[in-house]
């Protein structure tokens, strides 16, 4: 880029340098901007959104890189640019105004508020100019303009109204007893009633993937034994992974489908849609047994560990969905460059697989026309086609590896949509949590290196003084304090990398991350986890974030890590304090359960049953290995796993699980100790006699 720069050239952000050079003056959220609104007595012009967003780059390229646009913006608002993942206290807070005032939202997010930050105008992407009803920014401004100047009394009464909605929204959030087993039925019956029986998934276009879907309803097939349960998260899985929005050559998963059919994404790549769909490829595969399911997480791991995975450990946020200036250019194929690169019978099996056809099943956005250009999706399963061919399955799967590793080659020579760069605390932990996951299901020892060396990033760049956690780190650079989900996320990435290498210190950093969590996140009146800290700037309202969406809210990952620490330790207060935070939201949660799947995996964690398992022995014995691998290969969510090892004096486990102290071996033999609900049977060396203590044949 050329040209003058504004001064979000010093900025971290990707997604602010994105508009350093933009004409509009942009300022970075700050004092800076806050205090020219008011000297100059002009509303803000908020603008959020993120370096991967389609219609944020399209915003700007009409818009904010417009002279005439940028002179309007400039001479009537004192404009403000935020990532919305560097801020997602921002966000969060704007994001609920809009819904407030327009009944959806989106990115790009527009606000316009006071000098004092009293939003009173909202909206997603606004056009340059008005046509087709919605009111372009040349006419917009203007009119603002005019009505801050003349009908002052009339925007600082929006703002108060505003304002007062905004802290009525968090009031409104209904209280109530211990949730039990009935909001779990009412939960999959309301899924079951959106479920497409057709292609999979919930609901209609556009479809996301949603895996905590999956992963609640996994365990309530094992809780009721209700066999569409778990028919409706395999066949989601499924059509996700043969459909379009997996990437079936560079692997991973873009973000959403435009249609019902999982077909034409929505082509970016986030990290945490990636950790998210692993962790439920997993636990359905140690559900059913069906490869599919791990092979699907296995593909997500090389995609991140290959592609997203910063030199020193840490995992880069997003990838893009447009490149030379068109959305999904670099993932499109047409017919021809397939015959090209793989020629002859190759190129015939492949089209057949991959739905690829000379006309295209891409259609251009503005026209409606096919472009030639195809998403790859399978369009018949591996085995169909290997019987209509009559080859060999294993020796056709062989071959096709073979065909995408020619076409992966030769899209990296296309330009690479660009990477977003940023470390962010949060999404780094549940991509932890799914490679120590991935590590224990899988006895995959990268994905266990991959899931300590980013624990290791985060802990010694992103914690400093008092266990007190940053949300971002970019080129050296950490900063921006650290929100609940920041905490909570890592907390349970620590929770799965201590059951799946059994070091202890990561379970004592979990602990203390934990208290650090409660005491700066607390709601001690209403129940509950705040998403900013007590010492947090202030901002219009203090939420406390329940629903499910993209990712599973911070209160929903808090409450199970509450309960999975508290039975690793036996420190009956986090017990407490995760049933506070179920009462604290049970009311509003029972009034529609499905949009708080994840928080329901807590739920059922706490109704039970729930299962303790201690193994006395030596740490990386074959004996205790062997018991270990036996409860890894088993469908078991509600359980905790704590190794006391033998072979050392006075293990480091012992004073954070000061119970397993009398737990010794058997005739020096590995020896499972066995609760359920806290009963316990007799500890066992026998690997069968553990798993029927479990009730699992």
């Amino acid at each position: 880029m050329t040209g003058t720069t504004n001064r979000l050239i010093k900025e971290k952000s990707p997604y602010l340098l994105q508009h350093a050079y933009n004409p509009v003056d942009w300022y970075p959220w700050g004092n800076k901007a806050f205090e020219k609104a008011q000297k100059e007595d002009r509303p803000l012009f908020l603008s959020i959104g993120y370096s991967t967003c389609h219609w944020c780059h399209m915003m700007a390229h009409e818009s904010f890189e417009d002279g005439a646009v940028a002179a309007l913006i400039n001479r009537a608002f004192v404009p403000v640019k935020v990532d919305r993942e560097e801020r997602p206290d921002l966000d969060n807070v704007y994001m609920a105004v809009c819904h407030m005032l327009t009944g959806s939202g989106g990115w790009p997010l527009t606000i316009i508020m006071t000098p004092d930050r009293r939003p009173f105008f909202a909206g997603t992407y606004i056009p340059k100019e008005t046509g087709f009803g919605r009111t372009g920014l040349i006419d917009l401004i203007p009119k603002i303009e005019s009505i801050w100047r003349e009908r002052r009394s009339d925007v600082l009464d929006t703002a108060d109204q505003i304002a007062a909605a905004l802290k009525e929204m968090d009031s409104s959030i209904i209280p109530g007893p211990d949730p039990d087993a009935s909001v779990l039925e009412k939960a999959y019956n309301e899924l079951a009633g959106r479920y497409d029986r057709a292609h999979g998934g919930f609901g209609d276009a556009p479809k996301f993937p949603s895996p905590h879907n999956i992963m609640f309803l996994l365990r309530y097939w094992r809780r009721t034994a209700k066999g569409d349960a778990l028919k409706m998260s395999e066949r989601t899985i499924r059509s996700i992974r043969q459909g379009g929005i997996f990437d079936h050559i560079g692997l991973g998963l873009h973000r959403y489908s435009t249609d019902s059919k999982w077909l034409v994404p929505h082509f970016e790549k986030m990290l945490y849609d990636q950790a998210i769909l692993a962790l439920a490829s997993l636990e359905t595969f140690q559900a059913t047994g069906n490869t599919l399911f791990s092979q699907t997480a296995r593909e997500i791991f090389t995609y991140v560990m290959r592609d997203m995975t910063s030199p020193d450990g840490g995992f880069y946020s997003a990838e893009d969905a447009d490149s030379e200036g068109q959305e999904g250019r670099f993932y499109l194929w047409e017919k021809s460059e397939i015959q090209e690169v793989l020629g002859g019978e190759d190129a015939e099996i492949f089209c057949r697989l991959f739905g690829i056809e000379k006309a295209g099943n891409f259609r251009d956005e503005a026209t409606g026309r096919m472009t030639r250009q195809n998403i790859l999706h399978m369009t018949k399963d591996l085995s169909m086609i290997s019987q209509e061919l009559g080859i060999d399955r294993a020796f056709l799967q062989e071959r096709i590896r073979l065909m995408r590793q020619k076409l992966f080659n030769r899209r990296e020579l296309r330009v690479r949509p660009a990477r977003d760069d940023k470390v962010l605390t949060d999404w780094n932990g549940l991509m932890i949590a799914a490679l120590a996951r991935g590590a224990q299901v899988l006895e995959d020892t990268p994905c266990l290196d991959a899931a300590v060396s980013a624990a290791g990033f985060i802990i010694s760049r992103m914690l400093g003084p008092g266990n007190r956690l940053l949300h971002r780190y970019r080129n050296g650079d950490a900063a921006v304090p650290a929100n609940l989900d920041d905490y909570a996320f890592l907390i349970w990435g620590l929770i799965e990398l201590y059951e799946a290498s059994f070091d202890a210190a990561y379970l004592k950093t979990a602990l203390d991350l934990n208290e650090v969590m409660l005491e700066l996140f607390s709601d001690n009146d209403r129940g509950g986890l705040f998403f900013t800290a007590k010492d947090a700037e202030e901002l219009p309202v203090r939420k406390r974030e329940t629903y499910d969406g993209a990712v599973p809210s911070g209160n929903s990952v808090a409450m199970l890590n509450l309960l999975r620490l508290a039975r690793m330790t036996g420190r009956a207060g986090l017990e407490e304090r995760a049933f506070k935070i179920g009462r604290a939201f049970s009311g509003q949660i029972m009034q529609m359960p499905s949009a708080y799947t994840f928080f329901l995996c807590a739920v059922d964690f706490a109704i039970g049953p729930s299962y303790d398992v201690v193994i006395a022995g030596e740490s990386k014995g074959k004996d205790t290995m062997g018991m270990v691998a036996a409860l890894r290969r088993r469908f078991i969510p509600n359980k905790t796993v704590i190794i006391h090892p033998t072979e050392a004096h006075a293990p480091m486990i012992e004073p954070l699980s000061g119970f397993v102290k009398d737990y010794a071996t058997i005739d020096n033999r590995a020896t499972a100790y066995v609760c359920i609900n806290r009963a316990c049977s007799a500890p066992t060396v026998d690997v069968p006699k553990m798993l029927e203590n479990l009730g699992i044949e």
